[in-house]
């Protein structure tokens, strides 16, 4: 009985707590209707290592329209290859950011920059674990061709030419 009434008592001071500090939700911005034009279904090709692989990608707009939810799915040389995406925007940072994991690492890579006003090309930059299980640096430039093509590349350690390609084609 005693254990109850701290947990009650937790509850209504936590409770309290955040209707003090309450403040308005945020609200999609531009930044959230250019992520929506990745919602839908989309073939994929990505190219590492000289092969080439097909998949498909499926992303959604949720959490009251602040985050962009994507499953993605291929065969990579004969190994079953599953990730899921986040993608927003953080107005305070000014900056996109992005979480990725996938079937392949244990480790989140976490993303952050900004969009090109001249070319469109969203580029982001971050530290993950590498193949080798170190920390090394990751970038990605994701360019959107037309409203139906996406090329994404991601750049890894000090590399000068993408680790790997991928090509979405939305599906019709």
């Amino acid at each position: 009985m005693m254990k109850l009434k701290h947990l009650f008592a937790s509850i209504a001071m936590i409770a309290s707590t955040i209707g003090l500090s309450a403040q308005e939700p945020v609200k999609p911005g531009p930044e959230h209707t250019h992520l929506k034009k990745w919602e839908g279904t989309w073939d994929v090709t990505m190219k590492m290592e000289g092969m080439d692989s097909k998949g498909t990608s499926t992303s959604k707009m949720e959490l009251g329209g602040l985050w962009l939810v994507s499953d993605f799915a291929c065969d990579f040389g004969g190994q079953k290859f599953t990730g899921k995406g986040l993608d927003s925007y953080d107005p305070a940072k000014k900056k996109y950011v992005s979480v990725w994991v996938d079937s392949w690492m244990t480790s989140p890579l976490i993303l952050e920059g900004e969009q090109d006003k001249a070319t469109k090309a969203i580029t982001m930059t971050g530290t993950g674990k590498g193949p080798d299980g170190k920390d090394m640096k990751f970038k990605s430039v994701t360019t959107w061709k037309d409203d139906n093509t996406v090329n994404f590349a991601m750049y890894m350690g000090e590399g000068k030419d993408p680790g790997f390609t991928i090509v979405y084609k939305r599906k019709k």
